[in-house]
């Protein structure tokens, strides 16, 4: 048995492709391969939706996983992300950021990892 009951990356990521991320094409795709990259097993599709006002509209991610969930918010104007990975199965946060960069482009992330344990 493991000695946390989950563990949690939050990244901040900035300075990414705009078409990339204003892309639903794109992000499916990266949902899809990102739970694949980490060995994880998806629960249903990606779910995507155009949401959030003015300064914060873009395109939230929400895909489920059989040990918790990946989620994320795209924001259009400044090209930034914000992707949670959270899960009670271990997983390797490089492989996530590698994947951010296939899919988004950029290498400027600001990372917060936390093993999670009530």
């Amino acid at each position: 048995m493991s000695a946390y009951w989950g563990y949690h990356l939050a990244l901040d990521i900035s300075n990414c492709d705009h078409a990339a991320i204003t892309s639903f094409e794109n992000i499916n795709n990266f949902a899809i391969e990102l739970v694949k990259r980490i060995d994880m097993v998806a629960y249903g599709a990606p779910q995507l939706i155009k949401f959030g006002q003015g300064d914060l509209a873009g395109i939230t991610l929400i895909q489920l996983i059989e040990t918790s969930n990946i989620m994320a918010h795209f924001v259009d104007v400044d090209n930034t992300c914000y992707l949670d990975v959270f899960s009670c199965k271990e997983f390797d946060p490089a492989i996530v950021k590698k994947t951010i960069f296939d899919y988004f482009k950029t290498s400027t992330m600001k990372t917060h990892y936390f093993e999670r344990q009530a």
